[in-house]
């Protein structure tokens, strides 16, 4: 046996030991048997298997498809060649695979704040979800996720809040007519976000009251911002449309820090939620023993049932 061959059987008898797939799958669609899917969608990001797939995205697509994921995410799709997008599309498409969330390019999650009223700051919003409505054609996506901007801290918060409201209004008139919601995201990346907080975001997504208007909830930033998971996403469940994972400290796999993930997903199933879960964190340990640990981990806190 040549010395790489030995690397990686070892590596998978080491998995099999620990509970994992006795077979690792072998990363290009219909040339290996293909693991069996997860009771949830998650959704992993490229490069998170370029150990084991490569530097090619649509590699690394087939090799999530033959690990049992049925789902992608790519915050940087409307940034990728038009030609890239199509191929993205069609080999989603061929592989029964969704689009999970792309971001609304408008300058970074800090920046051209909504907060502030300014109109060209809008006007940058209104081109990005313009923007999006192409990309999401040539991929087939639902979601694209929505950052409003830092605090305009000279202007009351009730002002400001108004002044998102009204934003996010114009820029659901553009995606509303394609089926396409933006999810907003509260995140604990700086304090001088504007969006930090569920209830808040909740909050907004009433004012806006339309389809193309709901919550991202990130289970990272919000253990780190609020805590009390479960109770506060059942407050606010009627507005959560799209959800990512990540565990703290560290932003890593499930198992790696302090929640309990099994829980939470076998709560998100008990609420009949058939949308995606995207994998939104970096992989603990490098190379391909990490993307075999991730696999382990996701295979682990799904078993809830």
């Amino acid at each position: 046996m040549k010395r790489s061959e030995f690397i990686k059987s070892s590596a998978l008898f080491g998995l099999s030991l620990t509970g994992g797939s006795s077979v690792l799958a072998s990363g290009r669609s219909g040339s290996g048997r293909a693991e069996k899917t997860f009771n949830l969608d998650y959704a992993p990001h490229a490069g998170m298997f370029a150990a084991h797939a490569g530097d090619n995205f649509i590699d690394q697509i087939k090799f999530m498809h033959d690990q049992g994921f049925r789902s992608i995410e790519d915050n940087g799709l409307v940034k990728r060649p038009i030609a890239l997008q199509e191929e993205i599309g069609k080999t989603l498409a061929s592989l029964g695979m969704t689009m999970g969330v792309f971001v609304v390019d408008k300058g970074g999650n800090g920046a051209n704040t909504l907060a502030a009223g300014k109109q060209e700051y809008i006007d940058i919003f209104l081109n990005g979800c313009r923007q999006a409505v192409e990309a999401a054609k040539r991929v087939n996506a639902k979601w694209v996720t929505v950052v409003p901007g830092d605090f305009e801290r000279n202007l009351p918060i009730g002002i400001q809040t108004g002044n998102v409201i009204e934003a996010l209004r114009r820029g659901a008139e553009i995606l509303e007519p394609h089926r396409l919601i933006m999810v907003l995201e509260p995140l604990s990346d700086t304090p001088n976000l504007f969006l930090r907080n569920t209830d808040q975001t909740h909050l907004i997504c009433k004012g806006v009251n339309s389809p193309s208007c709901k919550i991202l909830y990130d289970i990272y930033h919000m253990q780190k911002n609020e805590g009390n998971l479960i109770p506060t996403m059942e407050k606010c469940w009627d507005e959560i449309a799209y959800i990512q994972i990540g565990d703290n400290p560290g932003r890593k796999e499930p198992t790696t820090g302090e929640i309990n993930y099994r829980n939470l997903f076998k709560y998100i199933d008990s609420k009949g939620y058939k949308g995606v879960l995207g994998m939104e964190h970096g992989n603990s340990i490098p190379g391909k023993s990490g993307e075999l640990a991730l696999i382990k981990a996701y295979r682990d806190v799904d078993s809830f049932k």
